[in-house]
């Protein structure tokens, strides 16, 4: 039933459609279990690998992880996504995140190492191509990874007031403004150099954030001065235990809502890592590391609750799902279902 189907807890799931993704799924979520049953897919853009919820939560935003570069909206109000008009081009390639920041979509542009801001009208539909257009500039020493910049994630701040940027490419996090439409550089801050940082997640009090480092299995401890818009790193932590055994590629972050935990997970070793932060949570301690229960996870969400971590594990073509320890914060696996070339998962 269509009404009863609007009432339950959804989770979207982004994939890869040239590597057999189906596009967005729309799945319903057992509040027992975490469980997720898929009702519907639409293909209608190519390769939407990320998502992000309007903060009315009533349309869902798809990026095109294109050569081209592109953005595109759902309206979210039924039991299926249905595409409002054309996706538009997000001025930069290989689009690899988004987030919704002052009525605009911003796009990490990893392929051409740039942040992008598409206008939103009223209804939440795209107004048009990108307003502004923020070119990273800057390399690192690990080679071929870092010829150049490439933006991999672009976020908010949990105060509302700047835009966070992450480039691997340039070892560095960038803040922003955005103004009438205009994004605006206000300051970059340096990690350590060939660390590859991919994504970032904030302490719910909002006074540290955790950087994940693709290039070295690790995590940068920030510190986090909202009123200066600025980031400055106090550490570092492994996410693994010893050095690794093969290919190891760190991808997702997430922090529990009481910030008591941090999970990550890892390609190659294909585990999810438990950190414990401190009480002013700024060191980071690995508690455990687990299996993901598939190939290759690409991201890591929770449900809305924190009760729960989802895997979207690339390779193996599934989102697999853990209850999580109150005490200890380890998952405990719980199951999986086949979501082909998965590689985001998020919750209306």
């Amino acid at each position: 039933m269509v009404d009863g189907v609007r009432r339950q807890q959804r989770a979207f799931i982004g994939s890869f459609t040239a590597a057999g993704g189906l596009g967005v799924l729309t799945a319903t979520v057992d509040p027992v279990s975490g469980a997720l049953t898929v009702l519907s897919a639409v293909d209608g853009v190519p390769d939407p690998s990320y998502l992000a919820l309007s903060p009315a939560r009533d349309m869902l935003y798809a990026v095109s992880e294109t050569a081209e570069g592109a953005v595109a909206a759902y309206r979210v109000t039924g039991d299926k996504p249905e595409l409002t008009g054309e996706f538009v081009s997000v001025g930069g390639s290989g689009p690899t995140h988004l987030s919704v920041f002052a009525g605009h979509v911003l796009t990490a542009n990893y392929g051409s190492g740039s942040v992008s801001a598409v206008p939103v009208r009223a209804d939440g539909g795209l107004a048009g191509a990108a307003s502004s257009v923020l070119q990273h500039t800057g390399s690192g020493p690990h080679t071929p990874r870092q010829h150049g910049p490439h933006a991999h994630q672009v976020q908010p701040d949990p105060s509302g007031r700047w835009a966070v940027s992450i480039d691997l490419g340039t070892d560095s996090v960038r803040v922003c403004t955005l103004d009438d439409g205009k994004l605006t550089l206000h300051r970059e801050t340096a990690l350590r150099p060939g660390s590859g940082p991919r994504h970032l997640a904030f302490h719910p009090r909002g006074e540290h954030a955790y950087v994940l480092n693709e290039l070295a299995p690790t995590v940068t401890v920030c510190r986090w001065d909202a009123v200066a818009g600025a980031l400055r790193p106090v550490g570092e932590t492994p996410v693994l235990p010893g050095v690794p055994d093969g290919d190891a590629y760190p991808s997702g972050i997430v922090v529990s809502p009481d910030g008591r935990f941090v999970w990550t997970a890892t390609r190659g070793q294909d585990v999810v890592s438990v950190l414990a932060p401190d009480a002013v949570g700024e060191g980071l301690r690995l508690v455990a590391t687990v299996p993901c229960g598939g190939t290759w996870p690409r991201a890591l969400a929770l449900d809305p609750a924190g009760r729960f971590l989802y895997a979207a594990n690339e390779r193996s073509g599934d989102v697999t799902w853990f209850a999580l320890d109150a005490d200890t914060g380890v998952p405990r696996r719980g199951g999986k279902v086949d979501a082909p070339a998965a590689s985001c998962v998020i919750f209306g």
